[in-house]
């Protein structure tokens, strides 16, 4: 076999890109665009020793799993990788992903797996649910400004205002923008020379309530007439935010760190509702959210509310506990927590995100959820004993005693107003009952895992976006004294390869 061969495939499996696998004499292919069941005409583009990559060229007998893209971009664009898979494939697809990270890095017995995971949550509809999109701008051959998203591990731009994935919103308003910087000449920014303005379009819209925020990433201070551009957008029904963003970086970081508004509002407002799992109805509890430019908020608004409801069942709450909620932004879990907990200590990097937590709570009545802002890594242990030293405790526990820390994780007692008392350390602050962490893809800090193990919770419930780094974190958690109890994959991102899991891990008591 060389490269630029053609070589017929059935395809037999999907790798975790996403990209379809098959066997040819032995040795192992990866088809983007293939899926299992699919007999493929596919050109060698790189062999290595063990296995190889090649193009799809030709379907000679699709699979009964393939569908028609809805979207004409589908298979050039890098949002969507597993758009030409039916939904129910889809799910069985990331079922089996969390099953096998689990088993091949967590190192967990199959059987065991088997006996602890729980179906695939869904979604009802798999298209139109993300609440954010960005955007990038960039120049298409006759230099004219266009909007869309990034072929896949490129940065070239394809053109398109109309995502599937997103609110049909997206479309007015990109065409608004592009057609105002057509007029007044306003460039988009160049990758390669650093030269030019608009960089990104960020759009959030509320689905409760139906509220618009329109963030331009300039690359400098101001936009010529940005007035007149405000005046555009602001006649849009449900426009409650615009923004500029400056990002003069040589960064591929999308935001800055220096966001004004422009007009109206700084933020907007959206709303989560408890779920009954056991059907995912919506049961009330209805909570509030300020959402600024830059907080964390999770993408898919109905399957949030599912996820989050699942990790409150997992907590096991009856009004008693003391949680920390690490990686907690904006502060969406931790008041879902909060309305069934003692108390709630969100520990969050991000400033403007901690703001919008300790004022989401203020909007809720929720006075028992208090928001520490620090990096999870440095303000757990710093709050615990500012270093995690084994042996080294009068309390045998492996750990060194609490440090005098105020609650806003960075200043001594009485320094900070942050709250409205800085009360001493307990042992529920201590000795949690519970745990939830929501990290970023690449999971938990070992620090920080270290010392949520020193702080010997009862039960952990970790929320994860990649269950690879997710099976990693929970073989230390677990090698560490704790055991699975439960996992469930809930489906964020249709038609990507991305989804959410949430686990339940108990301490086991010898």
């Amino acid at each position: 076999m060389q490269k630029n061969d053609f070589i017929e495939l059935v395809i037999e499996d999907l790798g975790t890109d996403g990209a379809g696998i098959g066997r040819y004499h032995g040795m192992t292919f990866f088809v983007k665009d293939a899926v299992i069941g699919d007999t493929v005409l596919a050109k060698i583009m790189k062999l290595k020793k063990t296995y190889g990559y090649a193009r799809l060229m030709e379907i000679k007998e699709a699979s009964p799993n393939r569908v028609k893209p809805r979207c004409l971009y589908a298979k050039s664009c890098g949002g969507c990788q597993i758009q030409q898979m039916d939904y129910k494939s889809q799910l069985a697809y990331k079922q089996r992903k969390i099953r096998a990270n689990l088993v091949r890095i967590g190192r967990f017995d199959e059987a065991y797996i088997d006996r602890v995971m729980e179906p695939m949550v869904g979604m009802e509809e798999p298209f139109g649910y993300r609440n954010k999109a960005q955007f990038p701008i960039g120049k298409n051959g006759d230099g004219e400004a266009v909007a869309g998203f990034y072929a896949g591990r490129t940065h070239s731009i394809i053109a398109n205002t109309d995502c599937a994935l997103g609110v049909p919103v997206n479309k007015e308003i990109l065409e608004t923008i592009l057609a105002f910087m057509r007029e007044f000449r306003v460039s988009a920014y160049d990758e390669s020379e650093r030269t030019g303005l608009i960089r990104h379009v960020l759009i959030r819209y509320g689905f409760d309530s139906k509220e618009i925020m329109v963030c331009l990433v300039a690359n400098g201070e101001t936009i010529p007439h940005e007035e007149i551009l405000a005046e555009r957008l602001g006649r849009i029904p449900g426009m409650t935010s615009i923004c500029l963003n400056v990002n003069t970086e040589n960064t591929n970081v999308i935001l800055g760190e220096r966001t004004r508004t422009v007009w109206g509002s700084p933020e907007i407002t959206d709303a989560l509702y408890l779920r009954n799992t056991s059907d995912f109805q919506r049961s009330g509890g209805k909570t509030v959210y300020r959402i600024s430019a830059q907080s964390f908020y999770q993408v898919n608004p109905v399957q949030t509310e599912k996820l989050y409801s699942l990790a409150l069942e997992y907590a096991g709450l009856t009004g008693k506990e003391t949680v920390w909620d690490l990686y907690c932004g904006i502060g969406t879990i931790s008041l879902f927590l909060a309305r069934s907990a003692k108390q709630v200590y969100g520990v969050e990097a991000v400033h403007q995100a901690v703001q919008d937590a300790r004022m989401n709570a203020k909007r809720n009545g929720i006075e028992n959820a208090v928001f520490l802002e620090g990096k999870a890594e440095e303000v757990l242990p710093e709050f615990y004993g500012k270093t995690v030293m084994r042996g080294n405790d009068s309390a045998g526990d492996g750990c060194s005693s609490a440090v005098d820390m105020c609650l806003d994780g960075t200043k001594r007692r009485g320094e900070c107003g942050a709250v409205d008392a800085c009360p001493d350390e307990t042992e529920g602050m201590r000795h949690p009952d519970v745990i939830v962490v929501d990290p970023p893809r690449k999971g938990c800090d070992e620090k920080c895992l270290e010392t949520m193990l020193c702080m010997h919770p009862e039960r952990i419930v970790y929320v994860s976006c990649d269950s690879a780094t997710l099976a990693r974190d929970l073989r230390k958690l677990c090698d560490g004294g704790y055991e699975v109890k439960r996992v469930r994959g809930v489906d964020q991102f249709g038609q990507t390869i991305h989804t959410e899991c949430v686990v339940l891990i108990q301490r086991k008591h010898i």
